[in-house]
């Protein structure tokens, strides 16, 4: 009875596991499959640097993807920090976490509206404010995570020895919550180069890799050298998120 109830659980998890991830197979069979021939190929890779289009956008979202990942665990740092100072936990964190549950069309639109009243045209400039949005609940929560496990002991010894705050911080606190940091700007990167809807509202006329693949499918359909380019997002995702699982198992250890 105990086996057959075991079996049964692994057999839903097998299940589980095959919804999760089934539909990221084709793109990765589509790839290497030459589509004139039908045999195994690494020519569609090799496509993807032959369109200038695609190439542009890959470099908008490599930059926009560094600049998400510096703003938005600095900007969330600053908010955690201020959680333990001011003394206003709750009403802190629920003001940070409030873009989560606003839908992504609507705070992409009323983002750009508010450029467009501002006098600010969209570029890479509002692109990474609205990814920024996006990423900082989400760095702020893994910080904030990450400093409630550190001992503010630590920062009163520190001053008792003669530190102002900010030697206490930078010798004793960023090397106890680094990881953290590192955690939120590796989850900051991935959230940016995968965001298309707030993106795609104030892109003008750039795109990212999420924005152009969106267009290029309304527009003319899949083609071999995006089922390579959605192959290589889904493996370098995969790698990130290895990254960051490395990094909280080196987390809990320290």
């Amino acid at each position: 009875m105990r086996g057959s109830l075991h079996l049964l659980v692994w057999l839903c998890l097998a299940a589980v596991l095959v919804f999760l991830y089934a539909p990221l197979v084709p793109p990765l069979l589509l790839a290497i499959r030459d589509p004139q021939t039908g045999a195994a190929t690494l020519n569609n890779f090799a496509a993807i640097g032959a369109d200038p289009t695609l190439v542009s956008a890959i470099t908008n979202s490599v930059l926009l993807a560094a600049i998400v990942g510096i703003a938005a665990p600095l900007l969330g740092l600053a908010a955690a920090q201020a959680v333990r100072s001011f003394g206003l936990p709750r009403l802190i964190i629920t003001i940070v976490l409030l873009p989560l549950f606003i839908p992504g069309v609507s705070m992409g639109v009323s983002t750009s509206l508010f450029f467009r009243l501002t006098g600010i045209d969209p570029s890479l400039f509002t692109m990474a404010v609205v990814q920024t949005l996006w990423a900082l609940p989400f760095a702020f929560l893994i910080i904030l995570t990450v400093m409630s496990g550190f001992d503010t002991l630590y920062l009163e010894a520190a001053y008792t020895s003669g530190a102002n705050r900010l030697q206490a911080f930078r010798e004793v606190e960023l090397p106890q919550i680094a990881p953290g940091l590192t955690g939120a700007a590796t989850f900051s990167v991935i959230l940016s180069f995968n965001e298309t809807v707030r993106t795609a509202v104030v892109q003008g006329g750039n795109n990212t890799v999420q924005t152009f693949i969106w267009s290029r499918y309304q527009q003319v359909g899949l083609t071999p050298n995006m089922y390579a380019l959605m192959s290589l997002i889904i493996i370098v995702t995969l790698l990130l998120i290895l990254v960051l699982v490395a990094l909280g198992r080196k987390q809990q250890q320290s």
